[in-house]
Parts: structure tokens; C-alpha cells; sequence
């Protein structure tokens, strides 16, 4: 399956202060995010986010809110964004097939979302350099379930140079200096 700007969205599940603050190899998982946002920007895709128990486990990053036009949380208290009428409906709005996942944690909120995008018909795409868990072992873990599940785990930098097509397509340029 190849991946077009006109399909896609990106969705960011939780990257919020109290749960970032115990994740692995979280100063990456920031900076891939804030790549992955930036590079959005530039492709021009619709931007969702989430947001699990706000009041407990407190907003979705500055460094990446900034980032998202229009900033506007789905505040959720269930694991998986599909659970989330509001998601759902967003979704709906911007008429995409192609679900695209970063965000925490990988082998509960992330991996019940993509399931769940995949049985009700749409294709979810995990960026494997966006996700975490707390435990590195989760996160493996979470991998091997997305495979078993036959949903598609690829890199932050293949997924926007999938999308840029080439290096004369509009973007290559600001693209190939994010991911630097």
C-alpha cells in the first residue's frame, strides 16, 4: 500500500506531561514527534490529537500543541481514541483512510487504537520512532502485536519522504532539512 497526502492524517495519542515524564528514551521520542509535526506542516495534513484523563495526567506537550494547527485536544478517559465519539467524528470530517499513529503508550492506547482503526475499515500506520512505553520491552512487544495484526509500522523519515514522492515534488526541500 502507498501512502498519499490526500488520504492521510496524522493522529498523536497522548504525549502528555505526566505520562512523557516516565517514558523510554523520551528526549528521542520528543524530537521524532516534533519532526514527524513539522513535516506535516509542510505536506500540509490534517493534525489530531488526544488526550487521556487531562486532569490527571495533564496537557499534551508545549513543544508539540505548538505544532498543530488549531490546537484542539480529544479529551478521552478509554484506552483506545476508536472508544472516543468525538474521535470518531473528527475522523469522519476529514474523510481519511490512512490513519497515521505516534504517541504513548504503544502497547496499550496506541496498539488498542490501530486495532481498532483496522476492524472498522481504515489503515492505521504506526511510526515505530514515534511511539514509547515506559519499559522498552512494551514497546517491543507492541511492535510484534501491530505486525501480528497486519498493521503497517514504519519510520518517521521513510513515511515523509513517502509522501514528499520525490526530490523535485514540492516540500522535498524543507522536508530533507527537518529530518536532518
Amino acid at each position: 500500500m502507498k501512502l498519499d497526502k490526500q488520504n492521510t492524517i496524522v493522529v498523536v495519542v497522548d504525549i502528555q506531561e505526566r505520562l512523557f515524564s516516565v517514558m523510554s528514551n523520551k528526549e528521542l521520542l520528543l524530537d521524532n514527534n516534533k519532526k514527524l509535526l513539522a513535516g506535516a506542516q509542510v505536506l500540509d495534513l490534517p493534525v489530531l490529537a488526544s488526550q487521556q484523563y487531562t486532569k490527571g495526567l495533564g496537557e499534551t506537550l508545549p513543544e508539540l500543541s505548538g505544532l498543530i494547527e488549531n490546537f484542539s485536544p480529544i479529551e478521552k478517559t478509554v484506552f483506545s481514541c476508536y472508544d472516543e465519539p468525538d474521535f470518531i467524528s473528527a475522523l469522519e470530517e476529514n474523510d481519511c483512510k490512512n490513519i497515521v499513529l505516534a504517541g504513548i503508550e504503544s502497547h496499550v492506547c496506541v496498539l488498542q487504537t490501530a486495532i481498532d482503526l483496522k476492524d472498522a475499515g481504515y489503515n492505521p500506520i504506526v511510526i515505530f520512532d514515534c511511539v514509547s512505553s515506559r519499559k522498552e520491552s512494551d514497546k517491543a512487544l507492541a511492535l510484534e502485536r501491530f505486525r501480528h495484526e497486519g498493521i503497517m509500522v514504519t519510520g518517521m523519515e521513510s513515511f515523509l519522504f513517502e509522501l514528499t514522492r520525490g526530490a523535485k515534488e514540492p516540500g522535498f526541500k524543507e522536508i530533507s532539512k527537518i529530518v536532518k
